[in-house]
Protein backbone atom coordinates (compact mmCIF):
# COMPACT_ATOMS: atom_id res chain seq x y z
CA UNK A 1 0.00 0.00 0.00
CA UNK A 2 1.45 3.72 -1.16
CA UNK A 3 1.03 6.47 1.45
CA UNK A 4 0.63 9.74 -0.34
CA UNK A 5 2.19 12.50 1.97
CA UNK A 6 -0.10 15.64 2.97
CA UNK A 7 1.05 18.80 3.67
CA UNK A 8 -1.86 18.90 6.63
CA UNK A 9 -3.69 16.14 8.15
CA UNK A 10 -6.37 14.64 6.46
CA UNK A 11 -9.87 16.20 6.23
CA UNK A 12 -12.27 14.62 9.38
CA UNK A 13 -15.35 13.03 8.71
CA UNK A 14 -18.69 14.67 10.46
CA UNK A 15 -18.19 12.33 13.53
CA UNK A 16 -14.24 13.03 13.65
CA UNK A 17 -15.23 16.88 14.09
CA UNK A 18 -17.79 16.25 16.81
CA UNK A 19 -14.81 14.74 18.93
CA UNK A 20 -12.44 17.76 17.82
CA UNK A 21 -14.90 20.28 19.03
CA UNK A 22 -14.78 18.39 22.36
CA UNK A 23 -11.17 18.13 22.50
CA UNK A 24 -10.94 22.23 21.47
CA UNK A 25 -13.62 22.69 24.31
CA UNK A 26 -12.03 20.43 27.06
CA UNK A 27 -8.50 20.56 25.69
CA UNK A 28 -6.78 17.31 26.52
CA UNK A 29 -9.12 14.28 27.28
CA UNK A 30 -9.34 10.50 27.59
CA UNK A 31 -11.68 8.20 25.71
CA UNK A 32 -14.03 8.41 28.83
CA UNK A 33 -13.92 12.19 28.96
CA UNK A 34 -14.86 12.15 25.50
CA UNK A 35 -17.26 9.35 25.17
CA UNK A 36 -19.27 11.15 28.22
CA UNK A 37 -19.36 14.74 26.91
CA UNK A 38 -20.94 13.10 23.66
CA UNK A 39 -22.81 10.90 25.18
CA UNK A 40 -24.53 13.83 26.13
CA UNK A 41 -25.65 14.84 22.74
CA UNK A 42 -26.75 11.36 21.33
CA UNK A 43 -25.83 7.10 22.01
CA UNK A 44 -22.42 6.24 20.79
CA UNK A 45 -20.97 3.71 22.10
CA UNK A 46 -17.30 3.88 24.14
CA UNK A 47 -15.79 1.68 21.49
CA UNK A 48 -16.54 3.62 18.78
CA UNK A 49 -15.42 6.74 20.18
CA UNK A 50 -12.14 4.63 21.00
CA UNK A 51 -11.96 3.67 17.36
CA UNK A 52 -12.62 6.94 16.01
CA UNK A 53 -9.74 8.66 17.95
CA UNK A 54 -7.52 5.68 16.69
CA UNK A 55 -8.12 6.52 12.90
CA UNK A 56 -8.09 9.97 13.75
CA UNK A 57 -4.57 9.11 15.55
CA UNK A 58 -3.36 7.26 11.96
CA UNK A 59 -5.41 10.75 10.05
CA UNK A 60 -3.11 13.12 12.31
CA UNK A 61 -5.69 14.83 13.31
CA UNK A 62 -4.93 14.36 17.01
CA UNK A 63 -2.02 13.09 18.78
CA UNK A 64 -2.23 10.52 22.06
CA UNK A 65 -0.73 11.05 24.97
CA UNK A 66 1.26 7.31 26.34
CA UNK A 67 2.76 8.46 29.78
CA UNK A 68 -0.14 7.77 31.27
CA UNK A 69 -2.23 4.78 32.09
CA UNK A 70 -5.18 5.97 30.33
CA UNK A 71 -4.23 7.69 27.36
CA UNK A 72 -4.94 11.50 26.54
CA UNK A 73 -5.53 13.05 23.32
CA UNK A 74 -5.55 16.23 21.99
CA UNK A 75 -6.00 17.94 18.59
CA UNK A 76 -3.17 18.75 16.43
CA UNK A 77 -4.52 21.66 14.98
CA UNK A 78 -6.18 24.73 16.69
CA UNK A 79 -10.02 24.82 15.97
CA UNK A 80 -9.40 27.99 13.77
CA UNK A 81 -7.06 26.60 11.52
CA UNK A 82 -9.10 23.74 10.51
CA UNK A 83 -12.02 25.45 10.20
CA UNK A 84 -10.37 27.70 7.97
CA UNK A 85 -8.73 24.48 5.73
CA UNK A 86 -12.45 22.83 5.95
CA UNK A 87 -13.59 26.66 4.71
CA UNK A 88 -11.09 26.97 1.61
CA UNK A 89 -11.89 23.57 0.41
CA UNK A 90 -15.56 23.93 -0.08
CA UNK A 91 -14.55 27.44 -1.34
CA UNK A 92 -12.89 25.88 -4.13
CA UNK A 93 -14.58 22.06 -4.76
CA UNK A 94 -17.99 23.79 -4.40
CA UNK A 95 -17.91 27.25 -5.28
CA UNK A 96 -14.87 27.45 -7.93
CA UNK A 97 -13.32 30.04 -5.55
CA UNK A 98 -15.76 32.18 -5.56
CA UNK A 99 -16.31 33.55 -1.37
CA UNK A 100 -19.26 35.94 -2.83
CA UNK A 101 -21.24 32.68 -3.86
CA UNK A 102 -20.15 30.45 -0.22
CA UNK A 103 -21.91 33.77 1.57
CA UNK A 104 -25.10 34.21 -1.18
CA UNK A 105 -25.68 30.66 -0.33
CA UNK A 106 -24.82 30.41 3.07
CA UNK A 107 -27.47 33.32 4.23
CA UNK A 108 -30.18 32.24 1.97
CA UNK A 109 -29.99 28.67 3.80
CA UNK A 110 -30.64 29.73 6.90
CA UNK A 111 -32.05 32.83 9.30
CA UNK A 112 -28.91 34.67 10.49
CA UNK A 113 -29.03 36.71 13.32
CA UNK A 114 -28.63 40.55 13.26
CA UNK A 115 -25.45 40.03 15.58
CA UNK A 116 -24.46 37.73 12.92
CA UNK A 117 -25.02 40.25 10.00
CA UNK A 118 -23.22 42.80 12.10
CA UNK A 119 -20.81 40.64 12.55
CA UNK A 120 -19.78 39.73 8.32
CA UNK A 121 -20.69 43.46 7.88
CA UNK A 122 -17.47 44.20 10.52
CA UNK A 123 -15.64 41.26 9.11
CA UNK A 124 -15.73 42.71 5.26
CA UNK A 125 -14.77 46.12 6.50
CA UNK A 126 -11.81 44.97 8.20
CA UNK A 127 -11.10 43.09 4.99
CA UNK A 128 -11.58 46.01 2.51
CA UNK A 129 -9.58 48.22 4.91
CA UNK A 130 -6.67 45.54 4.79
CA UNK A 131 -6.27 45.15 1.42
CA UNK A 132 -5.63 49.15 0.86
Amino acid sequence: MVQHMTRSPLKPTASELEILRVLWTHGPSTVREVHESLSEKKELGYTTVLKLLQIMTAKGTVRRNETQRAHVYEACLPAEQTKRQLAGDMLQRVFEGSASQLMMHALAGSKSSPEEIKELRHLLDEYERARR
